[in-house]
């Protein structure tokens, strides 16, 4: 069967992470994140970030998100978001439920991306008794049209937040990828642009089972541990998952898996906008391709056994997402695929 490119998510864990998690079970640790991987965890992740911060970690990408806005936004309350974010397109109704019934106020905006301008548009109804409350704004970094927010952008999207008493969350799910993309820092990306509270993702891009919520806003963490474990997220043998992270982050292995994914998805962009019958559906920015592709290069794909993947676009177009071990080898058999279909 041929490599996969429907999504990150099927590929393995890498190396490192998976040393570290043998390394760490070894000997006895204190349970529910009293343990010394997750102290070190917040130490790493303060160095990187340049600042004090706190941070929880997490199993699943749709509970850090959802825990997250449920601690930004009561239940009366709005979440601002694009379209076709995550939390509003692929967590089953999460963020409202952790947030008991907060609205998700889906936007429009270009190449998968909310503007300043229009949130501002967006923003009514503070103070009127019969409308849910502007509370967050959610940002998704790198996109899920593949795109990344430059910093800039998300400058003037929290100055508007701030302006109108909003807090900022950024999903980062594919946090490594834009950050290598834009090759800046953690901190530039982050509280130094206004970003409040950030779900930092570790399995699309080499853990096995490893997020985490992040506090630059240290004040809004209040009752979040209670949140925590109430949410079933506190596990019991914490220092599984901040091992992961710990190894994620070391050495700039993060970094690293993200260049190679990012580098594999442009060979792969360039590779289809010379195909007769392809047309990329938004440009390629991080490691998500969307391609519109034709019925005869479908048809090729899906026979030589390539798992299409038109789920995000409502299949007006297929994704394609490299992952960290993509090879330059796999996106040529592709694109060598999809060519030969198309004559």
């Amino acid at each position: 069967m041929p490599n996969s490119f429907a999504s990150d998510n099927v590929s393995i864990a890498c190396p490192e992470v998976i040393n570290a998690v043998v390394e760490a079970n070894s000997g006895i640790q204190s349970s529910y994140g009293d343990d010394d991987y997750s102290r070190n965890l917040r130490e790493r992740l303060c160095d990187i970030f340049e600042t004090d911060l706190e941070v929880f970690p997490t199993v699943s990408g749709t509970a850090t998100n959802a825990l997250a806005l449920s601690v930004l936004t009561p239940s009366y309350g709005k979440v601002y978001c694009h379209a076709l974010s995550h939390i509003n397109t692929d967590e089953c109704g999460a963020p409202e439920f952790f947030s008991g019934g907060a609205k998700l106020v889906a936007m429009e905006g270009s190449n998968g991306r909310i503007s300043a301008e229009v949130l501002s548009q967006t923003i009514y109804g503070r103070g009127n008794v019969h409308h849910a409350q502007p509370a967050t704004v959610s940002l998704t970094q790198a996109c899920e049209s593949g795109t990344i927010y430059q910093l800039d952008e998300i400058q003037a999207i929290s100055e508007v937040a701030r302006e109108q008493g909003l807090h900022v969350h950024m999903d980062g799910a594919r946090f490594a990828n834009a950050l290598a993309s834009l090759d800046t820092s953690p901190a530039s990306m982050t509280w130094q642009s206004g970003v409040d509270v950030l779900s930092l993702g570790g399995t699309k891009n080499g853990c096995l089972a490893a997020e985490a919520v992040v506090f630059f806003n240290t004040k809004l963490v209040a009752d979040f541990p209670y949140l925590h474990k109430r949410s079933g997220q506190l596990l019991s043998k914490m220092r599984f998952v901040s091992a992961q992270l710990e190894a994620y982050l070391a050495d700039d292995l993060w970094l690293r898996n993200a260049r190679q994914a990012n580098l594999m998805a442009a060979r792969m962009s360039e590779g289809f906008s010379a195909i007769p019958g392809a047309e990329l559906a938004y440009p390629t920015e991080a490691n998500e391709v969307f391609v519109k592709l034709s019925a005869p290069i479908l048809n090729g794909l899906t026979e030589q056994g390539y798992e299409l993947n038109d789920e995000e676009l409502d299949g007006s177009a297929i994704r394609f997402v490299a992952a960290w071990n993509t090879q330059a080898s796999e996106v040529d058999a592709l694109l060598a695929a999809a060519r030969n279909a198309s004559t």
